[in-house]
């Protein structure tokens, strides 16, 4: 029997494949800045947590600072940049402050790096989810100012015992990505994370240039000023000994701040209408430790003439931390948060020169804001002591 010759196929040459480790490609973080804030400010507090508190500041921690560098190759490059440094300022006198100011340095953590978010198109102000806390972004020379002033500012906090509507002072960092820096000084929020605030005022005691403008007014919460507040005949309807508190109170803060040469601060003052509801959240705000609108919800009948941040109402009913005043009788029931913001600017040459310049524009009696520490304060106390009925 003949054979049947078997057909082969023709053996194929095969390439032989080269796989080139591809590097992985993570997208960039939607807002570097606040992821390496987030990063940070967790990272330091969980590196403090580990030191017991000093028994005493020292001058040397009034000047310290610690800084960390990363560079991030892999790990959670979906959420952090390649390169970035967090840099906490002076981090053992913040941690006491919060501990004056009554905040747990956990608790401080938590409610900053979750989920804050920028407030208004000039990202200058963050404010954290539950709207406790607020973050002013600096210039660096604000950093040296606030380095300036902040032994003295400690000295005050443990003075009062914390009792003060001076700015809460609560950290102070620097974040840099891509050769930029950005500063950011945090704080206490002003006004309540549950009641809304229905009117916004920034009181300085002057009566030059100091109305809202029309298109701040058309905002659904905007910040009036001092000839708004005339001009609508406002009054802040409190008791005469809630009154007398808050007066002794402010007479010592704008005290210090003469003593510090400190001027052109304000007295922010929100009002809480008992019984409406809160506008709309208003993009925009640019106050120091202003925040937004506050949250939602309606206090309990009867509110108190005064709750002091020690002594909240009761559970879940006010912020236990902020000052709250109000007086169930008054003819429109209603609730005020108030606080000194912006107190970092010292009446230095530029000062004087902006003084003298708006002196010859408006005339040597005109109530212009840019004056002397001592004038200034004066005529602050002055105004805001009218604005009670």
């Amino acid at each position: 029997m003949a054979s049947v010759p078997v057909r082969t196929r023709p053996q194929q040459t095969q390439k032989q494949k080269r796989f080139v480790p591809q590097r992985p490609r993570a997208p960039k973080a939607s807002d570097p800045v606040l992821s390496v804030l987030c990063w940070g400010v967790t990272h330091q507090v969980t590196e403090l947590t580990q030191l017991p508190p000093p028994v005493m500041l020292l001058p040397d921690d009034f000047r310290a600072s610690s800084k960390v560098k990363v560079t991030n190759h892999l790990f959670n490059r979906e959420h952090l940049p390649a390169h970035f440094t967090f840099k906490e300022y002076c981090p053992q006198v913040f941690r006491n402050l919060r501990e004056r100011f009554g905040i747990d340095d956990h608790d401080y953590q938590v409610s900053l790096t979750r989920s804050p978010h920028w407030v208004g198109s000039t990202r200058r102000l963050l404010l954290s989810a539950d709207r406790t806390l607020v973050a002013k972004e600096l210039s660096g020379e604000d950093v040296g100012d606030v380095h300036g002033v902040l032994s003295h500012y400690h000295q005050y906090v443990v003075q009062c015992h914390g009792n003060t509507l001076l700015p809460q002072f609560l950290g102070m960092y620097r974040v840099s990505v891509d050769s930029e820096h950005r500063y950011l000084l945090v704080m206490r929020n002003t006004f309540s994370h549950r009641l809304p605030v229905h009117r916004k005022y920034d009181l300085k005691g002057s009566l030059v240039s100091r109305e809202a403008s029309d298109k701040e007014k058309g905002k659904d919460l905007p910040t009036l000023k001092d000839m708004d507040f005339l001009n609508k005949n406002e009054k802040v309807y409190v008791g005469q000994e809630t009154q007398r508190d808050f007066m002794d109170k402010l007479k010592r803060d704008v005290e210090f701040l003469v003593q510090l040469r400190i001027m052109d601060y304000s007295l922010l003052l929100g009002i809480h209408e008992v019984g409406r509801e809160g506008p709309e959240e208003e993009e925009g705000e640019e106050e120091e430790g202003g925040g937004d609108d506050g949250g939602g919800g309606t206090p309990p009948e009867g509110i108190g003439s005064i709750l002091t941040p020690h002594r909240p109402h009761g559970p879940g009913d006010f912020d236990p931390y902020v000052d709250v005043y109000g007086l169930s009788s008054a003819p429109r029931r209603e609730v005020y948060f108030m606080g000194l913001i912006d107190v970092l600017t010292q009446y230095d040459a530029r000062k004087k020169a902006a003084h003298a310049a708006k002196t010859v524009k408006h005339g040597a009696g005109a109530e212009i804001s840019t004056v002397n520490p001592e004038q200034y304060g004066k005529r602050f106390l002055d105004f805001i002591s009218n604005i009670f009925a």
